[in-house]
């Protein structure tokens, strides 16, 4: 048994396989907690999101990597997992290729129309340590 199947529970694997939105909370420069959707992906260990580097989420994670993350069940709201851990890496995404990845997952496109050629994307990776859970 790996770690990961003491904190991710094989009842709520689902919630991190679906094309639900993420909230992902981080820890501001003042200390103020900052939540904001986001698409992502999960891979059986690692939790996966595409950022640009020019948004306060980004520096919030180069300065504190700590992150809490929660994913609601889109056909029962009373279900919901929560993971909590910490960026394990933040990788350039060349090409566009993860955040792209993602518009096909989300909005079965092949090109995510929302890409500002002006910014620069990361990927960035979370290893969740913890988790909680209801439904």
């Amino acid at each position: 048994m790996s770690q990961q199947d003491n904190v991710v529970p094989a009842s709520h694997q689902d919630l991190l396989e679906s094309n639900a939105l993420a909230h992902i909370a981080t820890i501001g420069p003042d200390g103020e907690p900052q939540s904001t959707p986001i698409w992502f992906s999960w891979d059986g260990q690692y939790l996966r999101f595409g950022h640009t580097t020019a948004r306060q989420k980004y520096r919030n994670l180069k300065r504190d990597p700590r992150v809490a993350i929660s994913i609601v069940d889109q056909t029962d709201p009373y279900r919901y997992i929560e993971l909590r851990g910490t960026v394990k890496s933040i990788e350039n995404d060349e090409g566009y290729a993860f955040i792209n990845s993602l518009a096909k997952k989300y909005m079965g496109l092949d090109v995510n129309p929302f890409i500002s050629p002006s910014e620069q994307y990361v990927v960035i990776t979370i290893e969740p340590e913890h988790s909680t859970k209801m439904g």
